[in-house]
């Protein structure tokens, strides 16, 4: 049983930002910071199935991609790497790249990385804020500049860059085309309403994804059966005895909480450790009915600091 508010390690990045407001007050003058990362304070305590992130571009990161699970198992590695990004906020100018606009053998991704036409092989949207994108293992794809986003991943820090817009920095050719799947890709996921409060972003058999949006009154019970993470995006609640507000969050696993939203309500980011979104995460207990689960398709709507300094950062490769 745990109920823990979450310790944020930030992770300068060239990349970066110096501004994480309003996601965090701490500021890091002339150090960029490229991720805050949602971690367990208990030093002892077992290493989390997933990872919660926040993201913060001001450059473009490198086209990239990760292994799966089976091929993460024959390099000896745990685990792939499969992730989802929720987007905050976006500039006008900003993109995203997700799969590649048409099939390309293997050869010729080799070519296309070596001569840098990657970057035109690859399908570049412009993303706005509420959007949902997945991105299973094997997807090709790149975060460009201007963009705040909340990713959800497997844990793990195996990425292989394609291309890296001239930086002096190791590209991953053959590990990257061995992983790949090289062709076009369903870039974004339509939420499903689970509830009046509750709607889905993402289910895949590493992870769910969910938001859940709680009105000022009410009081709720969450029941995190397994792994769960959460991060308020809009208003502030008491969880438990903590009290968390926009860019924070909690671990919670094997218990149940309390959850009561502050006057502005909350809205929050939920990531749990299971392949389906669970019927019981969560019910109304202040006599005002339980939420029915159902099945509709309805896309969310809305906006989008306590934190601990980290040191230098694992070995995470996104960049």
């Amino acid at each position: 049983m745990a109920l823990e508010q979450a310790c944020i390690e930030m992770i300068p990045k060239p990349w970066g930002s110096t501004d994480l407001l309003p996601w965090s007050g701490i500021g890091h003058p002339g150090v960029p910071i490229g991720e805050l990362w949602f971690q367990r304070c208990e030093k002892h305590a077992p290493e989390p199935a997933l990872l919660l992130k926040l993201l913060f571009t001001q450059e473009a990161l490198s086209i990239q991609v990760h292994p799966d699970d089976a091929a993460a198992h024959g390099m000896g590695l745990p685990r792939g790497k499969t992730e989802a990004w929720y987007i905050l906020s976006s500039a006008s100018d900003a993109t995203v790249g997700i799969g590649l606009k048409t099939a390309v053998a293997p050869e010729q991704l080799r070519v296309a990385i070596a001569d840098g036409s990657i970057a035109e092989l690859v399908a570049w949207h412009k993303p706005h804020a509420g959007e949902v994108i997945a991105v299973p293992a094997g997807t090709i794809h790149a975060i460009g500049a201007g963009l705040v986003l909340a990713e959800i991943q497997q844990r793990s820090d195996t990425t292989f860059r394609l291309f890296d817009y001239g930086r002096a920095r190791e590209l991953h050719i053959e590990q990257g085309v061995a992983v790949a799947h090289a062709g076009p890709t369903k870039r974004t996921v339509p939420p499903r309403r689970l509830s009046d409060v509750r709607t889905l972003l993402v289910a895949n058999p590493y992870l769910v994804f969910e938001r859940i949006d709680l009105l000022a009154g009410s009081i709720w019970e969450l029941d995190a059966r397994c792994e769960t993470w959460l991060v308020a995006i809009a208003g502030a609640a008491a969880i438990g005895a903590l009290q968390i507000g926009v860019g924070q969050g909690c671990f919670v696993e094997a218990q149940g909480v309390r959850i009561v939203p502050g006057e502005a309500g909350l809205s929050c980011l939920v990531a749990y450790d299971a392949a389906a979104p669970s019927r019981d995460l969560l019910r109304r207990v202040d006599g005002d009915g339980m939420p029915r689960f159902r099945e509709t398709i309805s896309p969310p709507t809305g906006p989008p600091q306590a934190v601990l300094n980290s040191p230098v950062p694992p070995t995470e490769a996104r960049s």
